[in-house]
């Protein structure tokens, strides 16, 4: 599933009339970028959300031939439903029968999707999502033991918050927005369930599930959340000729 049913309002005016999803890096709107990484990845079925202008996204997507593999949508009317929320309103239309890739559609980076899919697929832990994750950054970070999710620093600032005891050592990292998560996820997707899937991820930690990371500590990332972080993006993909990033 790609987000991108984001309103973009750091980006106005430049999201004014086009969805945040088309905006452009190197001249390729950050759908393609995610769509085509994903699939190079392995993903034969795309589901992607929207809000503002989602007609420009389907129209662009078609205009791609749905980048060769088959592409539904889950529209959000009456605004974007955050990243738990979003997962829940398109429940029905995943098949599944297999764990799949959930991807932030304003993240271009060049971690290796392949290697996480292959980690959460041949492990034998009985995890319900892995993370793709990044060295932290001072002020916002969660924190994993030997088992898994175990904390976050919470918005804002404020002490770190651990949801369970801990086991072996802590480690603090950033989370991409690049996750492969069990179909399992979506069943804990009920009315209660948190927007946020940090959010739900820590709740299901706090319960005893386990929710793994996959370390990509030297891969390139940047989201597109700002004119300045947009700006970085198309730095980074010139300076790359786009190479492996999405």
């Amino acid at each position: 599933m790609i987000f991108a049913a984001g309103l973009g309002t750091r980006l106005w005016p430049l999201t004014d009339d086009v969805p945040k999803a088309m905006v452009e890096v190197g001249g390729v709107p950050m759908i393609e970028h995610v769509a085509l990484r994903l699939i190079d990845a392995g993903a034969d079925r795309l589901i992607v959300n929207t809000h503002p202008h989602p007609e420009k996204i389907r129209a662009f997507i078609a205009e791609r031939n749905g980048f060769g593999v088959e592409v539904l949508y889950s529209h959000e009317p009456d605004g974007p439903l955050d990243t738990a929320g979003g997962l829940r309103h398109a429940r029905a239309l995943f098949r599944a029968d297999a764990p799949f890739f959930v991807h932030n559609c304003d993240v271009y980076s060049d971690v290796d999707l392949s290697a996480l899919y292959s980690e959460h697929v041949s492990a034998d832990d009985h995890r319900i999502a892995t993370l793709a994750v990044l060295p932290a950054s001072p002020e916002r970070f969660l924190i994993f033991d030997d088992y898994g999710l175990c904390g976050f620093s919470p918005r804002g600032g404020g002490d770190p918050v651990q949801v369970r005891e801990h086991h072996g050592a802590l480690h603090r990292r950033d989370f991409t927005g690049i996750h492969v998560c069990d179909p399992f996820l979506l069943e804990t997707l009920d009315a209660d369930a948190p927007p946020s899937i940090v959010m739900q991820y820590l709740s299901l930690a706090r319960s005893g599930e386990r929710v793994a990371r996959h370390d990509q500590l030297s891969a390139h990332w940047i989201d597109i959340g700002s004119h300045e972080k947009l700006e970085t993006a198309r730095r980074m993909h010139s300076e790359t000729d786009g190479s492996n990033h999405a």
